[in-house]
């Protein structure tokens, strides 16, 4: 069986019409990883990053929750969703990799995906952007769904 592309109708792309589907409890949670640069090391303390715009990552979640509520805003053909639940932790390891776990949930026809994976995204983004003027030398390494679930289909990576 091939798959087709579900966002173009012959040739035109088109929204997704999910008004036939049943209304369930959908769950996405996905992951991004940023690389700091050793010269970083001297401004992390008690797993904070205090700059004169404020912490770090604690910005980075609030940054983060705000991108998933707008995601639909951002990405084309993403349905607007009312989303339940937003999550984001953010944790730094010893080889100054920051783990960003976005989580995202509702009650609907259609995923949460994009909300958890657009979350992530905007907390790195806001890590790097918060954080260019110690250094430049910081790598926004991956983005990726982690799990999925609710809907025709499960998915965990």
């Amino acid at each position: 069986m091939t798959k087709k592309f579900t966002h173009i109708d012959q040739e035109t792309p088109s929204m997704v019409d999910v008004g036939h589907k049943t209304v369930t409890e959908r769950t996405a949670i996905a992951q991004a990883i940023v690389q700091l640069s050793d010269d970083m090391k001297p401004h992390i303390s008690d797993g904070e990053i205090k700059t004169l715009k404020g912490p770090v990552f604690q910005t980075a979640i609030i940054a983060g929750i705000q991108g998933a509520k707008r995601t639909s805003e951002l990405i084309p053909l993403c349905h607007q969703l009312n989303l339940n639940k937003v999550d984001i932790q953010i944790q730094v390891n010893d080889q100054l990799e920051v783990t960003i776990t976005s989580l995202a949930k509702c009650s609907g026809k259609t995923g949460v995906e994009m909300e958890a994976l657009t979350g992530a995204s905007i907390a790195a983004l806001t890590i790097y952007d918060m954080c260019k003027a110690f250094s430049h030398n910081i790598v926004i390494k991956e983005t990726k769904l982690i799990k999925k679930t609710g809907g025709k289909s499960d998915y965990q990576s």
